[in-house]
C-alpha cells in the first residue's frame, strides 16, 4: 500500500500558470454574459458598474500575467494558493453584489477548492477550503439584494440560505476528498506506469545486448584465434632473455583472458534462478578478482561476518560477470588501490568494491546505471580508453535481477575515489544452499 503523499511529489507535479489564466478566461466570459443577460434581457436593476469592474479586475489580472509571465511556468504552491484565493475573493464579491447564497450561481465557489484538491497539496486545499467557508457565511447574512423584477424585493427564508450553507460546506469538503483521492491514484497510476515502462526499457536494451554478445562472440572468434596463434609463433622464435618474451606472454594471457570472456557471454543466460551455485563467498569474490590481479593495481579482499559461517551458495554466471565488470571498473581509475569488503549477517550480504580514483563525476552519478552512460573519465586522459557506457548498464541489471541491490557514491573527503555497494538478502542465498544439499544428503 503506497504511503502518504510527501511535499516533494507535489513539488514535482506543480500547475501550470497557462491553467489558471484559461480558467480565469472561461470564468470572465461566463460573468459577463451573465451580468449582460441579467441586466439587458431580464432587465432586473443590479450595480452593472461595480460588477463589470470586478470582471474587468480579472481580465487586467490575466493580461498583465499573460505578458509578465510565459505561459509554461510552474508555480509553486504558495504562489497558486494565492491566484485561486483571488478568485474565490473576487467571486465572493460579485455575489455580495447580486444576492449572497441567495444567488444559484454560489455553488461556483467550489471551483477553486476542486482546482486546488487535484493538483496541490492537501494542507493548501484545507486552508483554501477555510476561506471559502468563511466567505459563504458570510455572504449569508451580508450582501446586497438579489437582482429581481423592478417593484419587487425577493427575500429567501433564512432557513432555505441555512440549507444553501450547509450544502456548500458539505460540498466543499466532500468534493475535495474526493477530487484528491481521485487525483492521487491516477498520479500513483501514472508513477507506476512510468516506472513500468523504465524496467522495459532496460529490459529490452539488456535483451538486444544478448544477441550482439553472441555475434560479437562469433565474430570476434577468428581474430583472436589469430592473435593467439601469431603470439605463440613469435614467442617460440625469440631469443632467450629476450625483452620482448614479457610482453609477448602478456599478450598470450589476455587474448586467452579474451576468449574466456567471449564464453562468459554465451553463458549468461544459462544460470538458474537462485542467486549462487555451491561456491564459497570467499571463492567467488577471488574468482572475480583474480583475472585483474595482473593488471598490476593491488586488490585488497576483506570478508567478515556476525551472523554465522561464510554465506555458500549456488554459482551464477550473471553474478560473476556483474562483479568482474564492477572490479575492473573499479581497477581501470584506481591510482594506488582497488579494495573489496564482504560483510554478512543474518539477514543480508554486503559486498562493497572501492578504489582511490577520481571517483564518479557529480553530474552523472544519478544517471549511471542507463545504457550508454559513462560513469567517469579515464584517469588516463585517453579518449579511447573510454567505453560506451554499456559495462555498468548490463552489471547493474544482472545483479538487480539476481536479487541484488546496488547503490553507487564517492568516498567521504579527504579521501578520494567511488564506491559501489551491493546488498543480497541472506535469506536467499541460505535457501539457495539448501536446495543444493537436500539431493546429496538424499543420494
Amino acid at each position: 500500500m503506497a504511503g502518504p503523499p510527501r511535499a516533494a511529489d507535489f513539488a514535482a507535479r506543480r500547475l501550470k500558470l497557462d491553467t489558471l489564466v484559461r480558467l480565469r478566461w472561461l470564468a470572465v466570459a461566463g460573468q459577463t454574459i451573465t451580468v449582460l443577460i441579467v441586466a439587458y434581457m431580464l432587465r432586473f436593476p443590479l450595480p452593472i458598474g461595480l460588477c463589470f469592474g470586478l470582471i474587468a479586475l480579472s481580465a487586467w489580472l490575466n493580461l498583465f500575467l499573460k505578458i509578465r509571465y510565459p505561459s509554461s511556468l510552474r508555480l509553486h504552491g504558495g504562489t497558486a494558493i494565492l491566484l485561486l484565493a483571488y478568485d474565490v475573493v473576487q467571486l465572493g464579491g460579485l455575489l455580495y453584489l447580486t444576492g449572497g447564497l441567495q444567488n444559484p450561481f454560489a455553488i461556483l465557489m467550489l471551483v477553486p477548492v476542486m482546482v486546488s484538491a487535484t493538483t496541490l497539496a492537501p494542507r493548501l486545499t484545507i486552508t483554501l477550503g477555510a476561506l471559502v467557508l468563511a466567505l459563504v457565511s458570510l455572504l449569508a447574512f451580508v450582501h446586497m439584494p438579489l437582482p429581481w423584477h423592478v417593484g419587487e424585493r425577493l427575500d429567501l427564508p433564512l432557513l432555505y440560505v441555512g440549507g444553501v450553507w450547509m450544502a456548500l460546506a458539505s460540498a466543499v469538503v466532500f468534493m475535495g476528498v474526493y477530487a484528491f483521492r481521485v487525483a492521487e491514484e491516477a498520479r500513483q497510476l501514472a508513477d507506476a506506469l512510468t516506472a513500468t515502462e523504465l524496467v522495459l526499457a532496460r529490459e529490452q536494451h539488456l535483451s538486444a545486448l544478448d544477441g550482439l554478445a553472441a555475434a560479437a562472440a562469433h565474430e570476434l572468434g577468428t581474430p583472436l584465434a589469430t592473435i593467439a596463434l601469431v603470439a605463440k609463433e613469435l614467442q617460440h622464435t625469440l631469443a632467450a632473455g629476450s625483452p620482448l618474451a614479457e610482453d609477448i606472454a602478456l599478450l598470450r594471457s589476455q587474448t586467452q583472458r579474451c576468449r574466456d570472456i567471449l564464453g562468459k557471454l554465451t553463458s549468461l543466460s544459462e544460470g538458474g534462478d537462485q542467486l549462487l551455485d555451491r561456491v564459497p563467498l570467499s571463492l567467488l569474490i577471488e574468482e572475480v578478482v583474480a583475472p585483474h590481479r595482473e593488471v598490476g593495481v593491488p586488490i585488497e579482499v576483506s570478508l567478515s561476518g556476525e551472523g554465522g559461517a561464510e554465506p555458500v551458495g549456488r554459482r551464477n554466471p550473471a553474478i560473476h560477470y556483474g562483479l568482474g565488470n564492477l572490479v575492473e571498473n573499479a581497477v581501470d581509475f584506481a591510482e594506488e588501490k582497488v579494495t573489496v569488503e564482504a560483510v554478512w549477517s543474518a539477514e543480508a550480504l554486503t559486498l562493497t568494491i572501492m578504489d582511490d580514483g577520481p571517483g564518479f563525476a557529480p553530474e552523472v552519478i544519478d544517471h549511471i546505471g542507463e545504457p550508454y552512460v559513462t560513469t567517469r573519465a579515464p584517469s588516463s586522459g585517453d579518449a579511447e580508453a573510454g567505453g560506451l557506457g554499456l559495462g555498468f548498464f548490463i552489471a547493474k541489471t544482472l545483479l538487480e535481477r539476481n536479487g541484488g541491490t546496488l547503490t553507487l557514491s564517492n568516498r567521504t573527503p579527504p579521501a578520494h575515489g567511488a564506491v559501489v555497494r551491493i546488498v543480497w538478502p541472506r535469506a536467499a542465498m541460505d535457501d539457495a544452499a539448501k536446495a543444493v544439499r537436500a539431493p546429496a544428503k538424499a543420494a
